[in-house]
């Protein structure tokens, strides 16, 4: 009964792997979520929220005004944007925040130009809106832009842009100049740009740059975040979408018919949150990164070639030299047959051709799963 355009939407690879993870007892290095949790006194200020704030009703549509403010300051304290709390809207995390945006912006007949690979809910809420993607391949192995291909996906019918930066699936971090691009073309075309930076704490030695921060860019990019990536808390969904208030009214418009609002005794918790000092924010990446490099080198041990991820907690790698052709039916077996669980990247691209050998292996997990991870990886039977 499902409409013909949301038919290729019917279930996620995340799913389907995470069940082939518990079924066999697999390390799950598939889905992105942490299995340690944030910062104790997050988890603390939530709880007291529950029992002792009453903080159990619906909170206003556009969210609690502190966690709207704290958002505000966080992104003069990062980023040095000056942001209206006004102008800021909780979500039920950076997906709401994306759909909304798309559906509210979108409309038969408008293209939204993307990146691909690209997270696997873009595809879904174009298709929502009854627009069509175009997109613009990422190679390995800096999974940066071509110039040319980029420019060719705009057109007189282009009404959006998805720029995820870090990004997932391929821990890619685009510079000044890619984004610069990206932003002249917007301009060029009249197009929003809406940019998912949930991973924005987790670079290695790169910059992450909000494209709001580029010349000409903050009255027409909607700029979306979350709580659950940064302190992990995955589960509790608190996103935000901050940008021009008439782009933002239009996101509301449609977030307030989707769920209204939500997550009432987490707000408060993440607002004080985002109000921790430097040295908590500088700690998630700098916790990751051996975790990265524990699961890179391991992997390159185990035969596969690595695309070291400049942010994210996903590394990418490359089953060509183990001789296999199908990262997709390598993966579904993997479980079974190795006892660990990856994410084929193809399932993310139109361009079946793209990354037909790559694999996306998430490394927030406990040093002791990596390393058992790794074990397996590297006793593994030929492909």
């Amino acid at each position: 009964m499902l409409v013909p355009r949301l038919r290729p939407f019917t279930s996620t690879i995340f799913a389907e792997i995470t069940q082939l993870a518990v079924r066999t007892g697999a390390i799950n290095l598939g889905q992105g979520f942490p299995d340690t949790d944030g910062p104790a006194s997050l988890l603390a200020d939530a709880a007291a929220a529950i029992t002792d704030g009453g903080v159990n009703q619906y909170p206003p549509a556009p969210g609690l005004p502190a966690l709207r403010e704290a958002v505000a300051a966080h992104q003069k304290r990062f980023h040095s944007l000056s942001v209206d709390p006004a102008d800021v809207l909780v979500t039920m995390g950076a997906t709401e925040a994306l759909a909304s945006a798309v559906i509210a912006l979108c409309e038969p007949g408008d293209e939204v130009v993307v990146l691909e690979p690209y997270y696997d809910s873009y595809p879904a809420v174009i298709a929502m809106a009854g627009a069509t993607r175009r997109t613009v391949p990422l190679r390995a192995p800096d999974f940066q832009p071509d110039p040319a291909e980029l420019r060719a996906a705009f057109g007189p019918r282009t009404r959006a842009v998805l720029v995820n930066t870090p990004h997932n699936p391929t821990g890619a971090v685009f510079g000044r100049d890619t984004l610069r691009a990206i932003g002249d073309l917007a301009i060029e075309h009249d197009a929003v740009v809406i940019t998912d930076e949930v991973y924005e704490h987790m670079t290695f030695g790169a910059e992450h740059v909000p494209m709001a921060t580029l010349p000409g860019m903050a009255e027409r990019t909607l700029t979306i975040s979350s709580a659950g990536k940064t302190f992990s808390v995955t589960g509790w969904k608190i996103g935000w979408v901050h940008g021009p208030a008439e782009l933002v009214a239009a996101v509301r418009a449609v977030k307030q018919f989707l769920t209204f609002a939500g997550g009432a005794p987490f707000q408060p918790a993440v607002a004080n949150a985002l109000a921790l000092p430097d040295d908590v924010f500088a700690a998630i990446s700098g916790d990751l990164r051996p975790k990265r490099d524990l699961l890179a080198d391991g992997l390159r041990e185990a035969g596969l070639r690595v695309f070291e991820p400049s942010g994210t907690y996903f590394v990418v790698a490359d089953l060509a030299p183990l001789g296999v052709t199908d990262a997709a039916a390598y993966a579904r077996a993997m479980p079974e047959r190795l006892g660990v669980a990856a994410v084929p990247v193809g399932v993310f691209c139109d361009d079946p051709h793209l990354a037909p050998t790559l694999l996306r292996f998430a490394f927030c997990k406990r040093d002791e799963l990596l390393r058992e991870a790794v074990s397996r990886l590297r006793t593994a039977p030929p492909a």
